[in-house]
C-alpha cells in the first residue's frame, strides 16, 4: 500500500537541503548538500542520495553516501564542506556531479556509472590552457553550480551576489565541452545581482545564489534564490546563454506573497536562505526547496510542492503545505506527527528564523539518531499549522504534549476562525495524551493549533479519530 507523502519528504531526522531532483528511469532522485541536526555551519556532512518510485512519492529509499568530502584532492583532511551540488548526464551516459568546496572558488566534478553512485573524483573545470575556472584574472568566484547537458555541450551556471558587494555582478553561465571539464565559452552574466538590477525587471528579486537550470519545450527555466533569500524565483529564455526575463516567485519558505489564507506581507513560517529546483514527475511539475528547523540556519530539510504551469510557460507561486508530494489533501483520519507542520508563528510575525522565542521543529538526541521530530518551544500565542486535509468522519481529536506548561490548545481550520475544539494540557515531563470532540467541515481545510497558557511546551503529534 502506498504511503501518504508529507513535507518534509524525507524522515524527520534527515537534513538534506539544496535539493536538485531528477527522474532517472522509474525513480526520482534528490541530490543536495548535507546539514546536521544542531550543526554549527552549513553542509557538514558527505553527500548522500535518496530516491523514490515515481508512482509512490511517500516511499523514499536511502541510497547511502555517494561522495565523501575527502575524495576531492583539495580536501584530503576534510576541513572544507561540500556545498550545494548538481548532477547531469553526460554525452557518454555517465552521471556527473558538480560542486564547490566552501573555501575555494573553483568547480569540482565527480563521475559515476549510476545515478546513486558511488561517485569518484573526475577533475576541475578549466580553461583550455589548464587554468581553473574561477582562478583566471577577472573571473568571479564560482559557487552553487547548476548544470544542463544538451548533446555534447554542458551549460554550467554559477554565482553568489551578496547585498552591498559590487564586485559580484550576477549569475553566470559557462559553456563546457564534451569532456565535461573544458571551457568552450567563458562565463557571461545571465541574471543580475541586486547591485546591478536597476532597470532590468529583476528589482526586488535579483539573483543572490542557488542557480539551477531546467528546460521544458523550447523554454529554459533559470531557478535561483533571490536577494530576500527566502524565495525561489525563475526567469525564462529561449536561449541557455542570454535573454533571460524575470518570471516570478516559485515558492517562499515563509509563504510571503501568498494571500489566500493570510495577508500577503505576513509570514506564516520562519524562513531564511532557499535552494531547489523543478522536476516533472508523471506529468506533474513540482518545486523542491528547503525549510529551517531548530531555530537555526544550519539544520535544513527538503520539502516539495505542486506547481501550476500555464500554456505560456508562466508559473504560479506555490503555497507551502504539509502534503506537497501527496497528490492531494491528507486523509482526515489517523495519526500525524507534528514535525510536518508547514506553518509556525506567534503574535509577533518574523520573516526570518533565529529569534529564541520562536517555536521550532526539533528532535531528541544528536544528529543521526532516528528519533521522530516534534515542535518545541511552544509558548503563549504560538500557532502550529498543517494543510491540507479532507474528510468529515473524525469526531474526536487527540494530541500528545510534554513540558512545563499549563493551558489549552484551540483548534481551527483557518487563522482567526471559529474554534472547533479546545484541548486542555497540563505540566508533564513525559508525553501525555489529551482528547476533545471536534466537528470537521466538508471539502479541503487546514488545521491550526494555537496554545493559550503559561510555560513552554512540546507537541509530538495529533490523531483524528472516529467517535469512540
Amino acid at each position: 500500500m502506498k504511503k501518504q507523502a508529507f513535507n518534509p519528504y524525507l524522515p524527520s531526522w534527515e537534513y538534506i537541503p539544496d535539493g536538485e531532483p531528477y527522474v532517472f528511469g522509474d525513480r526520482v532522485y534528490v541530490y543536495g548538500s548535507h546539514d546536521f541536526y544542531n550543526g554549527y555551519v552549513f553542509c557538514m556532512g558527505d553527500y548522500v542520495c535518496w530516491s523514490a518510485p515515481v508512482d509512490d512519492l511517500g516511499n523514499w529509499r536511502y541510497e547511502g553516501v555517494i561522495y565523501e568530502k575527502t575524495q576531492d584532492p583539495l580536501n584530503p583532511e576534510g576541513k572544507m564542506c561540500l556545498y550545494a551540488p548538481d548532477v547531469t548526464v553526460g554525452p557518454d551516459g555517465k552521471y556527473y556531479l558538480y560542486y564547490v568546496l566552501d573555501k575555494v572558488s573553483v568547480v569540482s566534478v565527480a563521475v559515476s556509472d549510476t545515478p546513486a553512485g558511488k561517485y569518484q573524483f573526475y577533475g576541475y573545470v578549466h580553461y583550455p590552457d589548464g587554468t581553473l575556472l574561477g582562478n583566471r584574472e577577472g573571473d568571479e568566484p564560482q559557487f552553487d553550480p547548476g548544470v544542463l547537458t544538451e548533446g555534447k555541450t554542458t551549460y554550467l551556471y554559477t554565482g553568489f551576489c551578496g547585498n552591498g558587494d559590487r564586485s559580484r555582478h550576477g549569475a553566470m553561465v559557462t559553456v563546457l565541452g564534451e569532456d565535461m571539464l573544458t571551457v568552450q565559452s567563458a562565463p557571461q552574466f545571465v541574471v543580475p545581482g541586486c547591485e546591478y538590477s536597476a532597470g532590468t525587471g529583476y528589482e526586488g528579486h535579483a539573483f543572490f545564489e542557488a542557480p539551477s537550470i531546467r528546460k521544458k519545450g523550447d523554454l529554459y527555466y533559470f531557478i535561483y534564490s533571490s536577494q530576500v533569500m527566502h524565495e525561489l524565483c525563475y526567469a525564462t529564455s529561449k536561449s541557455p546563454t542570454e535573454g533571460f526575463l524575470y518570471g516570478g516567485v516559485l515558492v517562499s519558505n515563509c509563504d510571503m506573497h501568498i494571500d489566500s489564507y493570510k495577508q500577503a506581507d505576513t509570514p506564516a513560517a520562519y524562513g531564511a536562505n532557499n535552494h531547489g529546483s523543478i522536476v516533472e514527475i508523471q506529468g506533474q511539475p513540482y518545486i523542491f526547496y528547503h525549510r529551517h528547523t531548530n531555530c537555526t540556519w544550519y539544520s535544513r530539510q527538503g520539502c516539495a510542492e505542486k506547481l501550476t504551469v500555464h500554456e505560456d510557460g508562466s508559473i504560479e507561486q506555490a503555497m507551502i503545505t504539509s502534503c506537497g508530494l501527496n497528490g492531494g489533501p491528507l486523509m482526515a483520519e489517523g495519526y500525524y506527527p507534528a514535525y510536518i507542520a508547514c506553518n509556525l508563528f506567534t503574535d509577533k510575525p518574523s520573516v526570518y528564523v533565529g529569534d529564541a522565542e520562536q517555536p521550532r521543529v526539533m528532535q531528541d538526541g544528536k544528529d543521526g539518531d532516528e528519533y521522530e521530530g516534534y515542535v518545541g518551544n511552544i509558548k503563549n500565542t504560538a500557532t502550529i499549522g498543517f494543510k491540507f486535509f479532507q474528510g468529515t468522519q473524525a469526531k474526536q481529536i487527540r494530541i500528545w504534549t510534554r513540558g512545563y506548561a499549563k493551558g489549552f490548545f484551540e483548534v481551527r481550520t483557518s487563522i482567526g476562525g471559529e474554534v472547533l475544539a479546545s484541548i486542555p494540557v497540563d505540566y508533564t515531563n513525559v508525553w501525555e495524551e489529551y482528547t476533545a470532540d471536534i466537528s470537521l467541515p466538508e471539502g479541503q481545510y487546514a488545521l491550526y493549533f494555537t496554545f493559550c497558557g503559561e510555560g513552554n511546551l512540546m507537541f509530538k503529534g495529533f490523531e483524528l479519530l472516529k467517535a469512540q
